[in-house]
């Protein structure tokens, strides 16, 4: 019987990060995959990069795990600084020189898709797992869904744009709200956004993760202390305010 948590851009919120774990093992669910998105844009990348390493069964590659790798490509301006501010802190942080390199070693050998047949787990999507974004309004591109949906055994759980929800093969989003936060898997093919649990992005700023299960998924939202991540942001010159702001609006 299938019970998982599956999370997704934590971005050194370390505060959503130790919530949502906690409601995670509250639940008596051991088993958590984590959709990449570990680090970038908050102020705690190396513990939260420690806890993913002690938490996850599985994790995969995000764009700004990615990122903080080699050059970063793609991002806009606050999103490069925060990306090479990360960089600095996971080469200078303090602690034994063996937890730097533990951390560098896992990023380094993240696989950028993992599949539990009839599931596929990505980052982003289907058809380039880590960076290519799958919006709400994409519904109305027939093209392009029909091409993710072909690269589909049946089900996809993916993150990146941070705004929960499941996509339809039929062309139809359906967002939490609508199925009192439980969607029964049916015949028909489908995506699901897992949401964010560091910077959630749909009007909601609780972190919001889903319960994988046989024939079900269920999103959960979880309150942390935004007001104590904003203001670690607000005194880190090279992490711009907006950062602060966003996680307290859900914006």
């Amino acid at each position: 019987m299938v019970k998982r948590a599956v999370i997704s851009d934590i971005h050194g919120n370390l505060e959503a990060l130790q919530a949502v774990l906690a409601h995670v093992a509250s639940q008596g669910i051991n088993e958590v995959f984590c959709l990449g998105d570990i680090i970038g844009y908050g102020p705690n990348p190396c513990e939260c990069l420690d806890l993913v390493i002690e938490k996850s069964t599985i994790c995969l590659l995000g764009n700004h795990d990615q990122g903080a790798m080699f050059d970063p490509e793609g991002f806009n301006s606050g999103a490069e600084r925060a990306i090479f501010w990360t960089r600095n802190q996971l080469e200078n942080s303090t602690g034994p020189r063996d937890q730097i390199d533990r951390r560098w070693d896992f990023l380094g050998t993240l696989p950028r898709v993992y599949r539990d047949d009839p599931w596929l787990y990505v980052h982003g999507s289907p058809r380039n797992p880590v960076n290519e974004y799958v919006f709400p309004e994409d519904i109305y591109n027939q093209k392009k869904m029909e091409k993710l949906f072909g690269l589909i055994t049946k089900g996809c759980f993916q993150g990146h744009t941070h705004v929960p929800g499941v996509f339809l093969s039929s062309l139809e989003f359906i967002t939490p709200e609508q199925t009192n936060n439980v969607f029964e898997f049916r015949d028909e093919k489908f995506m699901v956004n897992v949401g964010s649990v560091g910077q959630p992005r749909d009007g909601d700023p609780r972190s919001c993760y889903i319960v994988q299960e046989d024939n079900k998924l269920t999103f959960h939202r979880v309150e942390y202390d935004k007001e104590k991540t904003a203001e670690k942001i607000y005194q880190t010159p090279d992490l711009d305010n907006f950062l602060g702001d966003r996680i307290k609006e859900g914006r």
